[in-house]
């Protein structure tokens, strides 16, 4: 896998237009703000095999700062794509780049509906323990150990399973 900044990105695909960018982010993130020209292929429903592109092409691709991309490429990677790119920093990156966006209708980003999600559960989990049984503090407890288990590993399970609500679906 290679790493290329925003603006080495957008250059190589302005002198080669045939790149593709691939965003991998949900489709209510993609359909907020997406880099001009980016086309959306979810991680979560990611399959190497359904993707129109062949696999000794060069594919750059992109989510909001680098690390599902970078994901997305090893998958790519592991089923035989020869020439993907991580675009570094993502698309968070390219509007700071000042780089041409699509902007759309506003939505949550993932990143925040697992904060919501996960401090959600901690206070059901501290009031419960407080209020009604002790053992509501094993849900609390729970949610932490996840989140570090996430930050250690770079892998969210409870992102994984909010991207596949409805709501960010398309």
């Amino acid at each position: 896998m290679k790493n290329l900044s925003v603006v080495e990105s957008h250059l190589e695909r302005w002198a080669k237009p045939s790149i593709p960018l691939i965003d991998v982010r949900t489709p209510a993130e993609f359909r907020s703000v997406h880099a001009e020209g980016a086309l959306n292929h979810p991680l979560e429903s990611l399959e190497a095999e359904a993707l129109p592109f062949e696999k000794s092409e060069t594919l750059h691709l992109i989510c909001q700062s680098g690390g599902r991309s970078a994901k997305a490429c090893q998958l790519l990677e592991a089923v035989g794509y020869e020439a993907v790119v991580n675009v570094e920093g993502g698309t968070s990156a390219w509007q700071a780049a000042s780089l041409p966006v699509v902007e759309g209708k506003k939505a949550m980003s993932l990143e925040r509906q697992v904060r919501i999600a996960a401090g959600s559960l901690i206070v059901v989990g501290a009031a419960v323990g407080c209020f009604v049984h002790p053992g509501g503090y094993g849900l609390s407890a729970f949610v932490g150990a996840g989140l570090v288990f996430a930050g250690l590993t770079d892998t969210c399970a409870m992102g994984m399973l909010i991207a596949k609500m409805p709501w960010n679906r398309g």
